[in-house]
């Protein structure tokens, strides 16, 4: 389903009007990447504009949040609003329902708990939730959590599970079709299963655990579980199919897999705490680098904690087959990688994320302190966020990008 909407701009205004570039210094960086030195802002302005047009005309979005870090230097592209009806202007600061990329924050409360010293990632599930002791969860790790080899979970909290529970019984009945470790099956319980454990080895309940180590270790101030009154204001408006106004329904284990909240300007920071371009705790850093240590290979990508990474140069097709419908709905078949490859900085590293109102993507390049943040208040499908990017890199930072479209299974 392609999900579309009426644009809702001044009259007689272009796209090129519609975006606002700033570039703010968030950081001290090093100097600029050498290719994307020579550009000047309306070459940059250029490339993007050239990048996200068509899906903008196509799908008529009404807000879009761009944000390019470039040789460690910020650049916030604003466009539209934030909703159709009343919307204000978005900005850097507008906060967008970031959906699956809230794994990633989730693997980041983990990996702190494990820095800590109150998680184990080899321990089984059932270690830390004595309930689940004598079930299948006497075998799934930790880490299988983490990397979405536990056994198979569906996509989704099976709709007729309402409560604590009927969850905790859900779990303690659960058969796995595989032996943990063994595949890679994409699922919301299993992220939201690794949340409630990282929480509890922390003894605090999920949103305030994020909010005190997560968020506030680094640095965030625009990113929340539960977004408090005083930013409702900030908080875009997504829409569906039919034009209206959505907002995403937390469901059980929804805060710990797809229910963060965040801007770009936020999203940015954390991508530059990734790359080690902003100043965190050790503990945070700790955590930061074990969640992009490298645990099972894929046949596009190698999967750390949540992010996928793959190894540069890397082609489009590559990255198109990495995020596609067949990737999120199948069980595929994986190698484990032992030891884990520890954290890479010559990748590029990447994450979708939607709810029914919105479409995230981030992705980053630590070696040549590149990320890339889209936020938009409307759906629209992975490969056209993918296109995007590959577009922007072609332009910015083409020695990263091949034109090799065939994709060699196990090649990374």
């Amino acid at each position: 389903m392609l999900p579309s909407s009426v644009v809702h701009r001044p009259k007689n205004k272009s796209l090129l009007g519609m975006i606002l570039l700033s570039c703010t210094w968030l950081w001290i960086t090093a100097p600029v990447v050498a290719r994307a030195n020579t550009l000047t802002s309306e070459q940059l302005e250029a490339a993007v504009i050239d990048a996200i047009q068509p899906v903008v005309e196509k799908h008529r979005i009404p807000g879009m949040a761009l944000a390019l870090t470039i040789g460690g230097e910020p650049y916030f592209f604003n466009l539209g609003e934030t909703a159709l009806d009343g919307g204000e202007p978005v900005t850097e600061h507008t906060l967008f329902e970031i959906g699956s990329v809230s794994k990633t924050f989730t693997a980041t409360l983990a990996a702190y708990a494990e820095a800590k010293g109150a998680l184990d990632f080899t321990k089984p599930v059932s270690a830390y939730l004595p309930p689940l002791r004598g079930s299948a969860m006497d075998s799934v790790s930790i880490l299988n959590l983490a990397t979405h080899t536990a056994g198979h979970f569906p996509l989704q909290v099976p709709e007729e599970i309402r409560d604590e529970k009927a969850l905790l019984t859900y779990f303690r009945n659960w058969d796995p079709q595989y032996a943990p470790g063994s595949k890679r099956t994409y699922a919301n319980p299993g992220s939201g299963l690794l949340g409630v454990v990282a929480a509890r080895s922390l003894n605090q309940p999920f949103a305030k655990a994020m909010q005190e180590f997560v968020f506030r270790g680094l640095g965030l101030s625009d990113t929340f579980v539960e977004v408090p009154p005083e930013k409702m204001a900030s908080y875009a408006e997504g829409h569906n199919s039919k034009h209206q106004p959505v907002r995403v329904n937390i469901g059980l284990l929804g805060a710990e897999a797809y229910g963060v909240r965040s801007s770009a300007a936020d999203l940015t920071r954390f991508l530059a705490a990734q790359m080690a371009l902003v100043k965190v705790t050790p503990e945070m850093q700790q955590a930061l680098q074990t969640t992009r240590q490298g645990y099972f290979r894929t046949d596009y990508y190698v999967q750390d904690m949540v992010w996928e990474q793959y190894t540069l140069p890397v082609s489009k097709a590559r990255v198109l087959a990495g995020n596609s419908r067949k990737m999120i709905s199948g069980d595929h078949p994986v190698t484990a990688i032992s030891p884990a490859l520890p954290p890479q900085r010559n990748v590029l590293i990447n994450k979708t994320g939607s709810t029914d109102g919105f479409s995230t993507y981030v992705a980053f390049i630590p070696e040549k302190k590149f990320g890339f943040v889209l936020l938009a208040n409307k759906y629209f499908p992975n490969d056209e966020r993918v296109v995007m990017l590959y577009r922007i890199l072609e332009q910015i930072l083409p020695e990263a990008v091949s034109t090799a479209e065939p994709v060699q299974k196990h090649a990374d």
